[in-house]
C-alpha cells in the first residue's frame, strides 16, 4: 500500500511539472538562439525580378514593373499571381535548417557541382541567387548553397515543388481574359443547334432556339465554367493548321459578350488523357483544356431553361383568374378591418358573382398552382392538348405589376403546362394537375354563413337522431 501511495505521490507532482513546462514554455518568447536564420533579408515587396532555372534546365525570368508581374523570358505573356506570390513569399521567408559545411572539398556529394534547381532574384538593384542540389537520404531537406559562398546548408523538401517550375507552370494559364461581371451575353453553338442567351440586370433570359426565361444559376454556372477554363498544355504555338487539331469544323463555338467587346473560343477534337484541343481564336496558340467542358455545352436547352412556370407565389399574389372551359372564376385580395378595427388582407371572388372565401382555401390553390415545375420542355410540334386547354390560370402579383398566365392540358397520361410569351410547353407532373383541380373544387364549395353550423366529417362524433332520444329517455 506504501508502495502504491508513493507512485501517485510521483505521478502527480510529474503531472504538476508537465502542466508548468507546457504553459511556461508555450508563453516563452522564442531567443535568438530558437530561430533560423534566413538565406536572404529581403521582403516580398521588395522583389523586383525572379528568374527561375527548372530541373528540365528550362529558365524562366518574371518581372516587376509597378504592382504588376510579367514573364519576359522565354516568352513574354501574364503569369499566374498565385505562383508569384509563392515565390516571392517563400524567397523573403527561406530559413536554412542546418549549416551542413561551411567549406566544403566537393559540392558533388551534394548534387550542387551541376545544381538541379537556380533561384535568382533582384531587390534593389542587387541580384542573389540560391543553387539546390538533391534531396537527403531522409528526403526531409534539400542541399543547397549561395552562389557567392561556399557553405552549404539545408532548407524544406517542401520548397522543391515550389522553386522547381517551368515556364508553362508560372505563366497564366486562363484560355479566356474577360471580366466575368461585365459578361452579358452568351452563345454557344454545336453541329446541331445553337444556344443563346442574354442578361439584363441580374437575370438570364434564354433567347434561342425558344424565347424563355432562362435559370440563371444555370446559366451563371456555366458562364463561370468558361470564366475559369484553364489549359492543360500549350499544343502548338504557332500552328500551320487547324484542321489537326479539328478547329476547323468544331465541336462547339463559344461566344462572349461583354459590351461592345466579343471573346471567341474555338473547342475542337480530343487530344487524349480526357482533353481536348481548344483555341482562343483572337490568338495563335492552341492548348488543351479539360473535355467535360463539351458535357456541359452540348445540354439541351430546356437544361438552361427556368422550370418554375410562375414566379408568383401565394404570398404576393393579388389577383387570380381560373377558365375552365367557358366558365370564369375571378379573385381579389382586398384589405378588411378586423374585430379589433386593425387591417387585414383577405381574398373575395369578383366574378362570376361576389362572395366571401376561404382565404386559406385561395392560399392553398394558389400554391397549387404557382409551385408548377416543368420536369422536360417539349417543342411546339409535340402533341400536349394545349390547344384545347383543361384549365387556364391567371395570377397577379407585385401589385398588379406582373401578370403570368399558364395552360394546362393532359395529352393521354402525359400532362403539360405552356406560358404565354414563351414557345414549347413544359411536360409537369400529373399530380400537379390533380392538386390544383382538388383545391379549386374546395375553394368553389360555399362558405358557411354566420351561426351555420359546418357539415361534419364523415366519422366524426355528430350526435345522430335516435342517439338524442336515447339521451333524453
Amino acid at each position: 500500500m506504501r508502495g502504491l501511495r508513493s507512485f501517485l505521490a510521483l505521478l502527480v507532482v510529474l503531472i504538476g511539472l508537465g502542466a508548468y513546462l507546457y504553459f511556461v514554455e508555450s508563453n516563452r518568447e522564442p531567443s535568438d538562439a530558437d530561430r533560423l536564420e534566413k538565406v536572404f533579408a529581403v521582403e516580398p515587396t521588395a522583389i523586383d525580378e525572379i528568374t527561375v532555372k527548372a530541373e528540365s534546365g528550362e529558365r524562366t525570368t518574371l518581372r516587376k514593373s509597378g504592382d504588376d508581374w510579367q514573364i519576359v523570358e522565354p516568352v513574354t505573356t501574364a503569369p499566374d499571381t498565385a505562383e508569384v506570390s509563392g515565390l516571392t513569399s517563400n524567397i523573403a521567408n527561406l530559413e536554412i535548417q542546418r549549416v551542413i559545411d561551411e567549406n566544403p572539398p566537393d559540392l558533388a556529394e551534394y548534387g550542387l557541382a551541376t545544381p538541379r534547381l537556380e533561384l535568382g532574384f533582384i531587390s534593389g538593384g542587387q541580384e542573389r541567387r540560391l543553387l539546390i542540389g538533391r534531396k537527403t537520404p531522409p528526403g526531409t531537406d534539400l542541399y543547397a548553397k549561395l552562389a557567392d559562398q561556399p557553405r552549404v546548408f539545408l532548407i524544406s523538401s517542401y520548397l522543391d515543388s515550389t522553386f522547381n517550375r517551368n515556364t508553362f507552370d508560372l505563366r497564366d494559364k486562363s484560355v479566356l481574359n474577360v471580366e466575368r461581371d461585365e459578361i452579358d451575353a452568351l452563345a454557344v453553338s454545336t453541329p446541331r443547334r445553337t444556344v443563346r442567351f442574354t442578361k439584363a440586370g441580374l437575370e438570364w433570359r434564354l433567347s434561342a432556339p425558344a424565347d424563355a426565361r432562362a435559370d440563371s444559376t444555370a446559366v451563371d454556372g456555366l458562364v463561370s465554367r468558361l470564366n475559369t477554363l484553364q489549359m492543360k498544355s500549350i499544343a502548338a504555338a504557332e500552328p500551320a493548321s487547324l484542321t489537326e487539331y479539328g478547329l476547323d469544323t468544331p465541336a462547339a463555338t463559344v461566344q462572349i459578350g461583354s459590351g461592345s467587346s466579343q471573346a471567341t473560343l474555338l473547342i475542337g477534337k480530343s487530344s487524349g488523357d480526357a482533353e481536348v484541343f481548344a483555341k482562343d481564336q483572337s490568338k495563335p496558340m492552341v492548348v488543351t483544356i479539360d473535355a467535360t467542358i463539351l458535357d456541359d455545352l452540348k445540354k439541351e436547352p430546356g437544361e438552361f431553361r427556368q422550370k418554375d412556370l410562375f414566379d408568383a407565389r401565394a404570398f404576393n399574389a393579388t389577383h387570380l383568374e381560373i377558365l375552365r372551359g367557358k366558365e370564369m372564376l375571378s379573385f381579389e385580395k382586398t384589405t378588411v378591418k378586423n374585430k379589433e378595427g386593425q387591417d387585414e388582407e383577405t381574398w373575395r371572388q369578383v366574378a362570376p358573382a361576389a362572395r366571401d372565401v376561404d382565404r386559406t382555401k385561395v392560399d392553398n390553390l394558389l400554391s397549387a398552382i404557382t409551385q408548377t415545375r416543368a420536369n422536360t420542355f417539349v417543342d411546339s410540334t409535340a402533341k400536349t392538348g394545349l390547344d384545347s386547354p383543361e384549365l387556364t390560370a391567371t395570377v397577379k402579383s407585385d401589385e398588379g405589376r406582373q401578370v403570368e398566365t399558364v395552360r394546362f392540358a393532359r395529352s393521354g397520361t402525359d400532362v403539360h403546362a405552356a406560358r404565354d410569351g414563351e414557345k414549347g410547353a413544359a411536360q409537369i407532373d400529373a399530380s400537379t394537375l390533380d392538386n390544383i383541380l382538388k383545391a379549386l373544387q374546395e375553394l368553389e364549395q360555399p362558405a358557411p354563413a354566420d351561426g351555420e353550423q359546418k357539415p361534419a366529417d364523415k366519422g366524426g362524433d355528430e350526435q345522430k337522431p335516435e342517439d338524442e332520444d336515447r339521451g333524453r329517455d
